[in-house]
């Protein structure tokens, strides 16, 4: 039959008539830019993640860049982070004329080495990022007092995980100084085009990032900073809003799934350490994606997409690696558990609306892989 990796289609049908009434009254109302619909939504998610304050950006990419921003990062500056992620953690830091300084990860979270990140700290580091990612929790317990005493600041990628919780319940982007969020459409909480959205702790910051993402306006044509154009859309932000009330929901249809795909795999005989089932981890992981460690990776992927089954491997290149970062003189055997996780993932569908028929068809095909 076949299994999407993704198919939002599902998830559209659940809320269609809410989220279209939502989009028709932003269109009657003429404002388009700012205005009360994103400052509802901003409010909303600020109560949902637990922070002091929440400013909507263009995109997580651009959540990134205005917080380093607002750090006054630039040329002469470290930031220290992981090469195993997503381009824009790092592409956002060489835009700012910055050096990214990375350490390696944990094997078993494919998350920051926070012992690795506190170690690598100098006299240049401006700021740390740590990434929860496929959405489960980095571990920085030890890094918030750490670069509040040097006064470094502590950022929060949490573009992948809207909701993922530390043991102590505590929300990615309530932690850090600030938290960058993606709305991009695959993400748990996803926009219907980009968005993004940045936390900080107090209304003092977010009014400078509020500054930041008008291009530096604090009123109109009167420019105290440069800042860009990184405003979230009032059609994205009513589209959000609407999909916020149902989030809570999706995070517990990823996280069954994943416990499906548990039993599935021994029930349909997927030999133990072959395709090793990522750990939930301490806290609660929100499964943005659902992540294996498999042998013989690029075979299996290429059997998986002949079969009709979505897969995706994120990221197939650690960012030390890739050409536009050659600059750094980084080669290969630098960071050992990210390169090896690097030939190891695969991504397999997880969103709620699957079914336990395609659950088991997945791992049924996995299983069929490596019996031969």
């Amino acid at each position: 039959m076949g299994v999407a990796l993704l198919d939002l289609t599902r998830q559209y049908e659940q809320f269609n008539d809410e989220v279209e009434a939502a989009v028709i009254d932003v269109c009657r109302s003429g404002k388009y830019i700012l205005g009360e619909t994103v400052a509802q939504f901003e409010r909303e998610a600020a109560d949902y993640c637990g922070a002091g304050a929440a400013v909507g950006m263009t995109s997580g990419s651009d959540a990134l860049l205005v917080a380093l921003m607002d750090r006054n990062v630039g040329p002469g500056d470290e930031v220290i982070t992981t090469p195993f992620t997503f381009f824009a953690t790092v592409g956002a830091i060489t835009r700012l004329g910055a050096t990214p300084v990375f350490v390696d990860i944990d094997p078993h979270s494919f998350n920051i080495d926070e012992n690795a990140a506190i170690a690598a700290i100098t006299n240049k580091t401006k700021a740390v990022i740590v990434v929860h990612l496929f959405g489960r929790w980095a571990e920085c317990d030890k890094l918030p007092a750490v670069c509040e005493e040097r006064g470094i600041a502590l950022i929060e990628d949490a573009a992948q995980a809207i909701g993922c919780e530390d043991a102590q319940g505590r929300r990615a982007g309530s932690v850090g100084h600030y938290g960058a969020f993606s709305f991009f459409p695959s993400k748990n909480l996803g926009a219907f085009g980009d968005g993004g959205l940045l936390t900080c702790r107090d209304e003092e910051t977010a009014q400078r990032l509020r500054v930041l993402r008008n291009h530096g306006q604090s009123r109109t044509y009167y420019h105290d900073l440069v800042g860009g154009n990184f405003r979230l859309d009032a059609l994205q932000a009513a589209v959000l809003s609407v999909k916020l009330k149902h989030l809570e929901g999706w995070h517990a249809g990823r996280r069954a799934n994943a416990e499906k795909y548990r039993e599935a795999f021994e029930i349909a005989g997927v030999p133990a350490g072959a395709a090793e089932l990522p750990e939930a981890g301490a806290g609660r992981h929100i499964y943005n994606q659902f992540t294996l460690r498999a042998q013989r990776r690029d075979e299996l992927l290429a059997y998986l997409r002949e079969n009709g089954i979505g897969c995706a491997v994120y990221y197939p290149l650690c960012l030390h690696l890739q050409p536009c970062f050659a600059f750094l003189g980084l080669k290969p055997g630098a960071f050992p558990h990210a390169e090896a996780a690097s030939a190891e993932v695969i991504s397999i569908p997880v969103y709620p609306e699957l079914t336990a028929e395609e659950i088991m068809e997945v791992s049924l095909a996995i299983a069929g892989f490596y019996k031969g």
